[in-house]
């Protein structure tokens, strides 16, 4: 009888044994990498010393590695990856199309031009850099989703079509800006590549306050994505009102942003690449790519970053620049695999 209830089960989830080894082999992944993260670098340490470290507070120079320099790197380089991937995974959901990312209706773009005015032109602000960036995220978003507004409500086109105009502007105001204020870029320029590198126990502790809640509020996305992935039409018939769920997805995509960029700067490709390959895996149910996405970004981004600081040493490559080695030649292949520019379609 047993056997027959497992076997009826399996058949109704396809997916399920599939998805149960996924989920053990992300958390051995993560753990692994978070590991190694803290181990490697240009002083290699054991994991007894870790250990060590960690538990008794000697203030020995490993120790000093250990807390002030991998540590907050670490969790800042995880957490980052968790909002940008899970960010991406919801604007796929609201695009309805897996090549989507946050900066396509211009959220990544806002939350770095608000980020890059207050590191160069109000630097005594910095403490209110997150908020900030989301606040850009957030503004750029609703100015792209106000454009797109017709009589009958917005449409993926035209989001996609405003959010191109919205990201040419945003890019020449920030240009602008940095030339303006040319003595000061260099303290900006490595950002713009992204870098997680310098990261303190005072930024994690911060990207933990903003950014555990966000992710907490992203699984409220869960349905909304579900429904609007049926198309507006059979999401209006089930009773579902399809704007506000749409205004609230790009909130949430908008916060996850916006937190990450305010610390890492512009690393590209986690939140697209990454739910891609999660749907390729564990297929389309938002209720598992969502959660899966999130282990997975966060794992990936402190992988590259392990490795951007440690293969090259003594030179210490930005984090966004191995991504984008990584991402760009992915994201072509997914590009053939669609159809080309096909696969910009709705």
């Amino acid at each position: 009888m047993d056997r027959q209830v497992m076997a009826v089960g399996a058949k109704r989830h396809p997916y399920y044994r599939r998805r149960v080894l996924t989920l053990m082999v992300l958390l051995v992944f993560l753990f692994s990498v978070f590991v190694y993260s803290i181990i490697t670098g240009s002083v290699k340490l054991s994991l007894v010393q870790v250990w060590d470290c960690l538990i008794e507070r000697k203030h020995t120079p490993n120790e000093t590695i250990v807390w002030d320099l991998r540590l907050p790197r670490t969790i800042v380089g995880m957490i980052v990856g968790m909002c940008l991937a899970v960010a991406g995974t919801i604007m796929q959901g609201v695009m309805r199309n897996p090549l989507a990312d946050p900066g396509i209706i211009g959220v990544s773009s806002g939350a770095a031009l608000m980020a890059v005015t207050i590191t160069i032109v109000f630097p005594e602000h910095l403490a209110v850099l997150p908020i900030a960036a989301f606040v850009g995220g957030f503004i750029t978003a609703m100015i792209v989703y106000a454009l797109s507004w017709q009589a009958k409500g917005t449409s993926i086109g035209r989001i996609v079509l405003v959010g191109v105009a919205i990201n040419a502007v945003v890019g020449a105001t920030m240009s602008a800006i940095m030339l303006l204020y040319s003595d000061r870029v260099e303290a900006v320029l490595p950002w713009m590549t992204g870098v997680i590198s310098g990261a303190t126990m005072e930024q994690a502790k911060l990207l933990l306050m903003y950014g555990v809640p966000g992710l907490l509020l992203s699984l409220l996305a869960i349905k909304p994505i579900r429904l609007l992935r049926l198309g507006d039409d059979m999401a209006k018939l089930l009773g579902h009102h399809v704007e506000w769920s749409r205004f609230f997805l790009i909130v949430v995509s908008a916060l996850l942003t916006g937190i990450a960029v305010s610390v890492s700067g512009m690393v590209g490709f986690i939140g697209l690449v990454i739910p891609h390959i999660v749907r390729m895996i564990v297929g389309d149910d938002e209720r598992v790519v969502l959660p899966f996405s999130a282990l997975a970004g966060g794992a990936f981004l402190v992988l590259a970053d392990t490795l951007a600081r440690s293969w090259f040493d003594p030179v210490e490559l930005p984090v966004g620049l191995v991504l984008s080695f990584l991402g760009g030649p992915f994201f072509l292949y997914i590009l053939y695999k669609r159809g080309g520019l096909g696969a910009f379609r709705s």
